[in-house]
């Protein structure tokens, strides 16, 4: 790998490698092998990496700073992950170090830009999360209403529920990508879906017969 060339994304303009075009190998299940390859210097090892994350890394870096933005931030996280790897530590899970690094660079992006997120393109682009009792994060019936209220969290807010929900993240995950302990994913999260409950609870009803979010019951 030579400068900043690296495999784009699926939206880009180069294709990335698979298992078949690896010389002498054969398929790889787990990212321990590829990372080490990739550590020795096996560029079309990183590629197979990069394929096999960049759906996840895209969107962490639309539900942070935008999907206008992320292909761009994707790429240039991917670019500083094959510079950082010699400081990969062994053994580490490699998904939640990367993840990581793209989540850097969208709040780079987002502070860079000085505004908020858009939350009416992530809210669309995020399907088949599975609802827990933070429902209303989910699958409110009126998704403006939700958007609209999303929008008026601080960022640390609406990262975590952003990443814990809308990406549908681990809680160990999500605390790798925001740099905190998984402790202080649950404190900050309490504190993040009482904010935006109190914000549903105070917007506008929408018209709909059914109600609304809390229109069941």
């Amino acid at each position: 790998m030579t400068g900043q060339s690296v495999p784009r994304n699926r939206s880009g303009a180069r294709g990335v490698v698979g298992a078949e075009d690896l010389p002498g190998s054969r398929p790889l299940d787990d990212d321990g092998t590829l990372v080490d390859r990739a550590r020795a210097g096996d560029v079309g090892a990183y590629e197979l990496l990069v394929e096999r994350h960049q759906d996840i890394a895209v969107r962490i870096a639309a539900l942070m700073c935008g999907a206008a933005d992320a292909p761009d931030v994707t790429q240039e996280a991917f670019v500083k992950a094959w510079r950082a790897l010699p400081r990969f530590r062994p053994g580490a899970p490699f998904r939640p170090w990367l993840l990581a690094i793209v989540a850097n660079e969208a709040r780079n992006a987002r502070r860079s830009a000085g505004r908020r997120a858009a939350l009416a393109t992530r809210a669309t682009d995020t399907p088949g999360t599975t609802a827990t009792t933070e429902e209303l994060v989910l699958t409110a019936e009126d998704r403006d209403r939700l958007v609209r209220a999303l929008e008026q969290l601080a960022p640390i807010d609406r990262d975590v529920i952003s990443c814990r929900y809308l990406a549908d993240l681990s809680e160990r995950e999500t605390a790798a990508v925001l740099g905190c302990r998984p402790g202080t994913v649950k404190s900050r999260l309490s504190r993040a879906l009482e904010r935006l409950r109190a914000l549903l609870d105070t917007a506008p009803e929408p018209t709909t017969e059914t109600g609304g979010l809390h229109g069941a019951g």
